[in-house]
C-alpha cells in the first residue's frame, strides 16, 4: 500500500463517519460542521484522482458559501430540535429502505452506466499534459454527457423558479408592501390635516357629601 492509497482510505473513513454524524447529531450546527467536514474530506479525495477542478469548486462553492451561509440561518434560527426528532425511530425503517435503494441505484450506475467513449478517453489518457484537467471536464460535459447536462439545467430552473413563487405568494399571516407604491406615495397622500374643536376645561366636580358647620 503506497501514500496516495493510505490517504484515500483515510479521507474516506473520515468523509463516512462525518456523514453518519451530520444524520444523528442531535445539534443542528454540530450537524452542519460534519457536513461541511465531508465536503472537505470529498474535496481531498476528488484531489487525489486529480479532478483538481471539482475539488476547488467543491470547496468553493458548497464549503465556502452554501454551507457557511446555511450555518448561520441554523444559528440565527430557533430550532426545536425535539420536535425535529419526534417520529424519527418510527419513520426510521422507510428511510432506510429508501437510502438503500438509492445506494443500489447509484452503484449500478457507477458500474455499468458512466462509460466514457474510448476515442474521448484515449485522446485525454494518452498524452494528459496536452489538456488540461478543466478542458477534458468541459470537453466530456458538452459532448458525451450534454443532453444529461441539460435535464439538470431544466430541473434546476423549475427549482428557481418554484423557489421564486413560494417566496412572493400571497400570505394572509405576513404583510406585504408594495415597493412600486413606497416610491411614487406623495407627502399628502401620507399626511392630513383635521381640523378639531379647541379643547374647553372640564367644569370642577361638586361633592355630594353635605359640609357641617361648626
Amino acid at each position: 500500500m503506497n501514500v496516495t492509497t493510505g490517504l484515500f482510505y483515510g479521507f474516506s473513513a473520515i468523509l463516512l463517519f462525518a456523514a453518519f454524524r451530520v444524520i444523528t447529531a442531535r445539534n443542528p450546527v454540530h450537524a452542519v460542521l460534519y457536513l461541511i467536514l465531508t465536503f472537505f474530506q470529498a474535496s481531498m479525495i476528488w484531489m487525489l484522482l486529480k479532478a483538481e477542478f471539482l475539488s476547488i469548486t467543491l470547496v468553493l462553492v458548497y464549503v465556502g458559501a452554501v454551507m457557511v451561509l446555511f450555518l448561520f440561518v441554523v444559528m440565527m434560527m430557533d430550532i426545536n430540535v425535539e420536535n425535529l426528532r419526534a417520529g424519527f425511530w418510527r419513520h426510521f425503517p422507510l428511510a432506510a429502505a429508501v437510502g438503500v435503494l438509492i445506494a443500489l441505484e447509484m452503484v449500478g450506475v457507477l458500474m455499468g452506466g458512466f462509460h466514457v467513449n474510448d476515442d474521448v478517453g484515449a485522446a485525454v489518457m494518452v498524452n494528459p499534459t496536452s489538456v488540461s484537467n478543466t478542458h477534458a471536464l468541459g470537453k466530456l460535459l458538452y459532448t458525451e454527457y450534454i443532453y444529461p447536462l441539460e435535464v439538470a439545467a431544466a430541473i434546476l430552473l423549475v427549482a428557481v423558479i418554484a423557489a421564486i413563487a413560494l417566496t412572493l405568494r400571497a400570505r394572509k399571516d405576513f404583510k406585504y408592501v408594495d415597493p412600486n407604491d413606497q416610491v411614487f406615495v406623495k407627502a399628502r397622500d401620507r399626511l392630513s390635516v383635521v381640523k378639531l374643536e379647541p379643547s374647553v376645561p372640564a367644569p370642577p366636580v361638586q361633592s355630594d357629601t353635605p359640609t357641617t358647620g361648626a
